[in-house]
């Protein structure tokens, strides 16, 4: 199950279903940490948030794995993701030009490609559809690395994506390397309001 929620709630309506878990001094980021926890009950009400870890790679995790789940927050919104059976990755961005500015750091040369090339024959506005295309991008490498859960992950070299048709929604097929092991998996993004989404659920 996935859920997505507009945070304009107080803390005190998060903190009646979920606690605080750990200190943490921004108010706002304070809300998006209990609005996270606050949708994994949402859409398990059986989820034992009360058990969540954090491991070194600062990914939350359940010590037994009795749900796979991950969650993402960008603005006044928290995104969160939950299987009992597929280890799963989300991740939500506003779509902005400042992802253009490190665009060089996590797209392989074969995706900058790709995606200068479509965004020029797609749309009257090339450098808005770029703008859109980058932020999917992003937002992708990112659900994948929650998704792999272990860090160590080099975006432009270890996650590489298929050419997708730029859209509102759609498929994005990739391939994550990792050492010798190759794993291909298939995203799914939606981008509405201004903000991108992007999930995967794949077996472990």
């Amino acid at each position: 199950k996935l859920g997505i929620w507009k945070i304009e709630e107080p803390e005190g309506f998060f903190l009646k279903k979920v606690p605080l878990q750990r200190e943490i001094t921004h108010p706002h980021k304070r809300l998006q940490h209990l609005a996270g926890r606050y949708l994994l009950q949402y859409l398990f009400p059986d989820f034992p948030y009360e058990e969540i870890l954090i491991a070194d790679t600062r990914k939350p995790y359940l010590p037994y794995e009795q749900y796979h789940f991950s969650i993402s927050h960008c603005g006044d919104y928290a995104a969160a993701i939950v299987s009992s059976e597929q280890r799963v990755g989300i991740d939500i961005e506003m779509v902005s030009e400042r992802v253009s500015k490190i665009s060089h750091k996590f797209l392989h040369t074969t995706e900058s490609d790709f995606i200068r090339k479509q965004s020029n024959e797609h749309d009257s506005h090339p450098d808005h559809q770029t703008t859109r295309q980058l932020t999917v991008a992003w937002s992708a490498k990112e659900a994948v690395f929650k998704w792999w859960g272990w860090g160590g992950i080099d975006f432009s070299e270890h996650i590489l994506l298929e050419p997708f048709s730029p859209g509102n929604n759609g498929l994005i097929n990739t391939v994550f390397l990792r050492e010798s092991e190759v794993f291909p998996l298939q995203l799914q993004y939606k981008i509405f309001h201004a903000l991108c989404l992007v999930w995967l659920a794949s077996d472990p």
